[in-house]
């Protein structure tokens, strides 16, 4: 159940004589070239990974681009789990399209950077985070199917505040357990589809069906299998509970979300933990758990709006003299998808 937030990444582009892409970070004070004409780069591990997997996934895709200058400015954190890459990848394929005379439609657009993160950045990352950058809407979250992607907004109530604590901590380990985690379902659903030969994905399986294959798989596979299964439950009891206005509810399944990404899922991290339970403390705090890839970056919490202030500060001061870090806290709101100014 993902939205977009209003932190923005913006690009702007301007039309060059050859067949050169020249990309500048604001960010990083970085710049990097990608020859239209010459033979496909290969990844170099660094930020210009993303604009030029885009660029090179459009063109192997049959679109015929211009040389342009692209001027990349974000606001979004990097490497906060807040999805920077993705809002890169979207809206340097966004103004590419558009400025070779191409609509830049949402769904194409959001698959196409999908891939360039898949096969040319090495991520094996899912959907979401493209298809959000591309479909948000203002003022709602996204019920997301990944598989058909279909979708339902959901309208958040006008009384409750979000916020982001960003812990200022990522583990080096993040990006390549993100890839064993994937590794480790795909193994579950290769062994529980033994019996079940139309399971496809952990999505298929229901707790009852999960329990009855626990024999068949070592305990490290069935705690993984275990997140996703309940998490997908989850998902569909929050969808319920914001149609219900019951918002206690909703903040329990964030809690539990939490505990399951820790113990279950084991990507959380001793600051990501500590920060999810200052917010737990707070008056007015419904749920509070780590959002994005997990080993650091940030938590996602939902707070009654008129104690909004004293929430940021006190865990800011909290978090502090507990860690001995500074965290970014963050009230956003959720916003709209890729558009032009």
């Amino acid at each position: 159940m993902p939205l977009a937030i209003d932190f923005c990444c913006w690009v702007a582009i301007g039309p060059r004589e050859d067949h050169t892409l020249a990309f500048y970070s604001e960010n990083l004070r970085d710049s990097t070239e990608l020859n239209l004409a010459m033979q496909a780069p290969k990844p170099s591990k660094k930020w210009s990974d993303y604009p030029i997997g885009v660029a090179t996934t459009l063109q192997h895709a049959g679109y015929s681009l211009h040389g342009a200058n692209l001027y990349i400015k974000t606001e979004v954190p990097l490497g906060a789990g807040l999805s920077s890459s993705a809002a890169i990848e979207v809206v340097v394929g966004y103004a590419l399209l558009k400025a070779s005379g191409y609509e830049g439609e949402a769904l194409p657009l959001a698959q196409l950077c999908q891939r360039a993160e898949n096969e040319f950045v090495g991520a094996r990352c899912g959907i979401m985070d493209q298809f959000t950058a591309c479909f948000g809407q203002k003022g709602k979250a996204l019920l997301l199917d990944c598989r058909s992607l279909e979708y339902f907004p959901l309208a958040l109530p006008d009384n409750v505040a979000l916020i982001v604590c960003n812990t200022k901590v990522k583990h080096a380990i993040a990006s390549g357990e993100y890839n064993r985690r994937r590794s480790e379902c795909e193994e579950a659903v290769r062994l529980i589809a033994q019996s079940m030969p139309h399971v496809r994905a952990l999505r298929d399986v229901d707790s009852m069906e999960l329990e009855g294959h626990r024999r068949l798989l070592m305990p490290i596979l069935y705690k993984r299998a275990r997140h996703v299964v309940s998490e997908n439950q989850r998902v569909k009891s929050a969808a319920h509970a914001l149609q219900r206005h019951d918002i206690d509810g909703f903040g329990e399944l964030m809690r539990s979300s939490h505990r399951s990404l820790r113990d279950d899922y084991e990507v959380s991290c001793r600051e990501l933990d500590v920060m999810v339970e200052i917010a737990e403390r707070q008056p007015g705090t419904y749920g509070s758990r780590m959002t994005g890839g997990g080993f650091g970056g940030c938590t996602i919490n939902l707070v009654d709006a008129k104690k909004s202030d004293d929430f940021q500060n006190r865990v800011a001061e909290e978090y502090k003299s507990a860690t001995g870090i500074t965290p970014d806290i963050y009230l956003v709101h959720p916003a709209q998808g890729v558009g032009g100014a």
